[in-house]
């Protein structure tokens, strides 16, 4: 099935305007490689005291934190930028939000469901692109944006139905349908491990469209298929805030394992052909490994699962420690990947069945996992992930 025309989208944004979403007092994040320095990490926007840095922000790739901490938090300038505080809701950049809906392919009479609905904006864009705001449902989490979401749309003229609850654990069914099921499912918060009832409320042939993020995120579309399995594949890199039953402290990379008996070796092949993956190793590395090598500010390159930790210093030698040998695992990837012929995204997929999860290679029925045999990996291959439709 073809993606909107593009023009179908731009309207949407128009008569679905962003400015209507977000408030007057919010920290804003520019997006892109373009961004100075001074403003990479936010900086504090309020409609009333500088209305046009304000417009500029709203219509900007920005994207725009709203709530710190489940509104734990005030929102204020000097709370959005301490690190301390974690954003918890946000209007996504844009160009990500055009991205997964140009994915998403919804067309007039589509049921659609929006997990995460924040402040109400995609379950507006979503409304208006199926024609009718009652085939559009929200799951929200939290009351309180349950609440300003409901509003925002209201302004719009649009109603909606806004659910509160948990989506990872349950969902409810979609209204008028006799089989209560969507054409469409569009999620707009990071995920590790795919709920499979999403799958189930899901048509056969429908999509379901998410920021697959374990933990380098990607846009991935998966299509539904008539024996309850879903497969797709990876499109945009993105990061989105994780569904908020999977979120987790992240792990801290400078910490030291309290392993006492770390294991040495030295490299037998350079640290370039796993620093800066191309794209299709860099989604085999987060998938099964769960990170990719990084370098610190000593100049040593480092990986970790916030347990276990593999430290190359400059010299070329090799430290491991913790319960996995990350570095071997890593290195195992790459050979597989290598092997393979190194295979970018048009290759690499993801498979949801109600049993496992997991990444391939070429073919949807081999985990990608099964081909790195030489090394043990600490992803086991019903974790992994598969793709076989296309994101166009």
């Amino acid at each position: 099935m073809p993606p909107p025309q593009p023009d179908v989208l731009a309207d949407a944004l128009i008569r679905v305007p962003r400015h209507e979403f977000v408030p007057a007092r919010a920290w804003a994040v520019p997006q892109g490689a373009g961004t100075p320095p001074a403003a990479a990490s936010g900086y504090w926007i309020d409609q009333h005291r500088d209305p046009d840095r304000w417009w500029r922000a709203v219509y900007s790739d920005s994207v725009i934190v709203t709530q710190l901490d489940g509104g734990r938090t005030e929102l204020t300038p000097a709370n959005a930028a301490a690190p301390s505080t974690a954003p918890s809701c946000a209007a996504s950049s844009p160009l990500l939000v055009t991205a997964g809906l140009r994915h998403l392919a919804v067309r007039p009479g589509n049921r659609v469901l929006d997990v995460g609905g924040g402040t109400g904006w995609t379950s507006g864009l979503c409304a208006y692109l199926a024609g009718d705001d009652t085939l559009v449902t929200t799951v929200e989490i939290d009351p309180d944006l349950a609440r300003t979401a409901t509003e925002n749309l209201a302004r719009c003229g649009l109603r909606p139905t806004i659910v509160t609850g948990d989506a990872g654990a349950e969902l409810p069914s979609s209204d008028g349908e006799s089989d209560g099921l969507f054409d469409r499912v569009h999620v707009t918060c990071g995920v590790t491990d795919i709920p499979y009832v999403w799958v189930e409320h899901t048509r056969p042939g429908g999509h379901i469209v998410l920021p697959y993020n374990p933990p380098i995120g990607r846009l991935l579309r998966l299509t539904v298929h008539e024996d309850g399995s879903a497969t797709g594949r990876f499109g945009e890199e993105c990061s989105y805030m994780p569904l908020r039953s999977q979120r987790q402290t992240p792990p801290d990379k400078s910490a030291t394992s309290h392993d006492t008996q770390p294991r040495h070796r030295s490299l037998a092949v350079g640290t370039e052909s796993l620093l800066h993956p191309a794209p299709g190793l860099q989604v085999l590395l987060a998938s099964l490994v769960g990170d990719e090598p990084w370098v610190n500010g000593s100049g040593n390159v480092l990986l970790t699962d916030g347990v276990s930790r593999a430290t190359v210093a400059n010299d070329g030698r090799l430290t491991q420690t913790g319960p996995r040998d990350l570095w071997d695992e890593a290195e195992s990837v790459h050979r597989a990947w290598t092997r393979q012929g190194r295979p970018g995204l048009d290759r690499i997929g993801f498979t949801v069945t109600p049993q496992r999860q997991y990444v391939w290679i070429d073919d949807p029925s081999v985990p990608a996992a099964a081909l790195t045999h030489d090394t043990p990996l600490g992803t086991s291959a019903d974790t992994a992930t598969t793709v076989g439709a296309s994101l166009d």
